[in-house]
C-alpha cells in the first residue's frame, strides 16, 4: 500500500479492480479550509483511456510490481500486435487497443520493453523518440516565411519538417507530440 501523497509518474495502482498507470501526479496545497489534494492523471492499461482523479494525500492505494522484459515486435493482424520475449523467445501477444495512437511507431523487428503482471503483457514502453524516412516533403522555399513544411514519413503521420528536409532524410520524432526534433546524420 501507499499513501496518495507518494504516488509519482510511471507507477502502476489499482483502482476499482483495474490497473492504471501514473502519467502525472500532482500535490495541490490547500489554501484556507480546503485541504490539501493529489491530482492524478492516470491511463488505465486494459483500454487506454485516460482519466483524472482528486485523492486527500492521506488515502491508500495499491501499488502493483510489474516484471519488466524486452521483446522485439514481429507483425501484426487485424486486433492483435505480436512480440517475441529476446530471452526466452516466448510469443506475447498485446491488444491493438494496448498501443493507441503509439501503434503507428511499431517497425519491423524493433525491441521495446514491456511491462507484465503474472506474466500477461499490461504496458508496452515506447522509447521517447523513434528515427524514421521521410516519404515525401515539398521542396523547400527559400524565399518563404514559413520555417516549416509538411512531410508523410514511412509510417504514414504527417508532420512539420524544417525546410532544409528532403525526401529520403532520417528524421527523428517524438512519439508522445508526434513532432520532429532533429535530422539523423547518416
Amino acid at each position: 500500500m501507499i499513501v496518495a501523497s507518494d504516488v509519482r509518474s510511471g507507477l502502476v495502482i489499482q483502482l476499482d479492480r483495474d490497473l492504471y498507470k501514473v502519467e502525472a501526479a500532482r500535490l495541490h496545497k490547500g489554501g484556507g479550509q480546503a485541504g490539501a489534494t493529489v491530482h492524478l492523471t492516470l491511463r488505465n492499461l486494459r483500454t487506454g483511456n485516460v482519466t483524472e482523479r482528486r485523492l486527500r494525500p492521506t488515502e491508500k492505494l495499491e501499488d502493483v510490481v510489474l516484471e519488466r522484459l524486452t521483446a522485439e515486435y514481429l507483425y501484426e493482424d487485424t486486433e492483435r500486435c505480436y512480440f517475441m520475449d529476446v530471452e526466452s523467445y516466448e510469443q506475447l501477444e498485446v491488444p491493438k487497443r494496448m498501443l493507441g495512437d503509439r501503434l503507428a511507431f511499431l517497425q519491423p523487428n524493433m525491441r521495446i520493453d514491456m511491462e507484465l503482471l503474472e506474466g500477461r503483457p499490461v504496458d508496452v514502453l515506447f522509447p521517447a523518440t523513434v528515427d524514421l524516412k521521410v516519404a515525401s516533403t515539398g521542396p523547400g522555399v527559400h524565399e518563404s516565411e514559413a520555417t516549416y513544411k509538411p512531410a508523410v514519413l514511412e509510417n504514414g503521420i504527417e508532420i512539420l519538417v524544417p525546410q532544409f528536409i528532403k525526401t529520403g532524410d532520417t528524421v527523428r520524432v517524438d512519439v508522445q507530440t508526434r513532432k520532429y526534433v532533429e535530422r539523423v546524420k547518416a
